[in-house]
């Protein structure tokens, strides 16, 4: 078997595996999202918050291997943030903004809820530390 063979057996039997880490990454990306527009609070929906999927910045091959980060950008009304996430023993890894990070390991509508209050409070600071308002959020 040529090494070229090779590389295509090994990319054909990790699809599944892949393809799960994607789904898994896309649908956390999503719960961040509909986390951002919640953020205010019951009842106090952010209307200016939009994400789009975007290829991640540093990827290098395709398709991704596994533990690759996957991306989406969120309009934050007049700012966007890139927040890159991925898989790692279990738990979803991540960054956005200035070098901000986090680490989500249970899944929780109330932990997704704190991470995206938490990426407001970030992109705030990097933004030039001014107030923190929830009701100027919108």
């Amino acid at each position: 078997m040529s090494s070229f063979d090779e590389l295509q057996a090994v990319i054909r039997r990790g699809a599944q595996a892949r393809q799960a880490e994607v789904q898994a990454c896309e649908g956390f990306l999503t719960l961040l999202y509909h986390a951002l527009r919640a953020a205010s609070g019951p009842g106090l929906p952010l209307n200016n918050v939009s994400m789009d999927p975007a290829p991640d910045p540093q990827e290098v091959l395709r398709p991704a291997p596994l533990g690759s980060w996957h991306a989406a950008r969120y309009r934050l009304g007049l700012c966007e943030v890139l927040v890159r996430v991925r898989r790692v023993d279990g738990a979803f890894r991540g960054e956005y903004g200035l070098g901000e990070g986090f680490r989500v390991d249970d899944v929780t509508d109330e932990s997704v809820l704190r991470l995206a209050r938490q990426l407001l409070r970030d992109v705030i600071k990097m933004y030039g530390g001014a107030q923190e308002d929830g009701a100027h959020l919108n």
